[in-house]
């Protein structure tokens, strides 16, 4: 059987749960997990103003 190389293997996706322990985890892991949760609200805010400016346009129509 040949010998696995570890950096072949599939990568973990790193998932933060909220209020989760942080004292087990390295300053480089907190900083993937700041930059990914920058990432993601990035992307809520991005949906909450295409949220926004459909719900505009929706009263500008109906008011006329």
């Amino acid at each position: 059987m040949a010998a696995i190389d570890p950096d072949e293997l599939p990568k973990k996706k790193i998932v933060h749960e909220m209020g989760q322990d942080l004292a087990l985890l390295s300053v480089a892991e907190l900083t993937e997990r700041i930059a990914l949760l920058k990432e993601e609200i990035g992307r809520l805010e991005a949906e909450m103003a295409r949220k926004r400016a459909s719900k505009s346009a929706a009263d500008t129509f109906f008011k006329k």
